[in-house]
């Protein structure tokens, strides 16, 4: 960037002077030839004159092309070095389309790393029940955002297999694979775009009822309706238009539009005021019914109606169980449960 800077600021100096330098010397030969010698023809030189004032534009801005054409070749070099960048996950020869989930979720003794890391996940043994609704808990950086990214295969176990109706993931279409799954995180992806073309994102020709039920069912119908264009306002780069609930909302929106077999929420509602959470929370116990749903949270009070929690600490699963077990069994779970009860108390005293 400095040696195109450099290049860009010299540019218009150097052509000045060059040009200003060529113009005089021409100016003094060919007045020379006309005044002196008489070899030339006033008319003639002023015609050459005018031609050549007349290229001087053309020749500046050839000069200023190079130095946009050197951004450009800089930006496309990176840009195909990333393109042509192979994948580290990949698809088997011959891989298996599963159009829908049956039966179970098994992680059988999964382990895993990151390049050059030492163990985030070991030795990992769960099974999820199809409709099962799955909290994991734990301190965080204990692994559990980790173990989603394995189940819907941006990464791969360094060890282990995870197994989808008895199918290993890494022998199932990737397209096929995450079309199961809808996926609602706390930092929501949103683009500058219509809200109707946010909610149906990576979906062609929806119905606007279809779009109208799933913003209702995820408690997002009344803001929209409010808006000047309703369905059809811009929400700006990343949704910077909205609130932090209203963005959680649309994407809720957008899941319930995909209607998926598997639900991951990772930290769905952890920067949301009291009643933003209250809205969102209804709305994801809306998408919750009758799917297989996997929840991260690190507020125990948000998922203590779960069928089972699943306690992860240090890349291992230390407890499992429902709220009320895990809290008689005291162990982790209940230190996080009574730390957090204390800050809510003292909040609000």
């Amino acid at each position: 960037m400095l040696r195109l800077t450099r290049i860009r600021k010299l540019s218009g100096p150097v052509n000045e002077a060059v040009i200003t330098i060529v113009c005089v010397m021409i100016l003094w030969y060919g007045g020379h030839q006309v005044l002196t010698s008489g070899s030339l023809e006033p008319e003639y030189f002023i015609a050459f004159l005018v031609v050549l004032f007349s290229l001087i534009g053309p020749v500046k801005e050839l000069n200023r092309t190079y130095g946009n054409i050197q951004v450009g070749m800089a930006a496309a070099k990176r840009i195909f070095q990333v393109m042509d960048t192979p994948p580290k996950i990949r698809e088997a020869e011959n891989p298996i389309s599963v159009p829908h989930f049956q039966d179970s979720i098994r992680f059988m003794d999964v382990s895993f790393h990151y390049d050059g890391s030492d163990l985030v996940l070991r030795n990992i043994n769960l099974e999820v029940k199809r409709s099962e609704i799955v909290a994991l808990a734990g301190p965080s950086g204990g692994g559990k955002s980790t173990l989603m990214d394995l189940l819907a295969r941006f990464y791969d176990p360094t060890e282990g297999r995870i197994e989808i109706d008895g199918r290993d993931v890494r022998s199932v279409k990737l397209d096929a694979l995450r079309r199961l799954m809808g996926i609602v995180t706390q930092e929501t992806v949103l683009f500058n775009d219509t809200i109707r073309n946010n909610i149906a994102y990576g979906l062609k020709d929806v119905p606007d009822e279809h779009i109208m039920r799933a913003a209702r069912a995820a408690n997002a119908h009344d803001f929209i309706a409010a808006l000047p264009h309703g369905y059809e306002t811009n929400i700006g780069d990343r949704g910077v238009r909205l609130s932090g609930g209203e963005r959680q909302r649309l994407a809720i929106a957008r899941a319930i539009l995909k209607d998926p077999d598997i639900l991951i929420f990772d930290e769905a509602t952890s920067a949301l005021d009291t009643e933003s959470e209250f809205l969102v929370q209804q709305a994801i116990e809306n998408l919750m019914a009758n799917r297989t749903t996997f929840v991260i949270a690190h507020r125990l009070s948000t998922i203590r109606h779960a069928d089972r929690i699943v306690v992860i600490d240090g890349g291992r699963i230390v407890q499992q169980g429902k709220h009320e077990e895990l809290l008689g069994q005291g162990g982790l779970y209940r230190k996080l449960y009574d730390m957090q009860f204390q800050e809510g108390r003292a909040v609000q005293f």
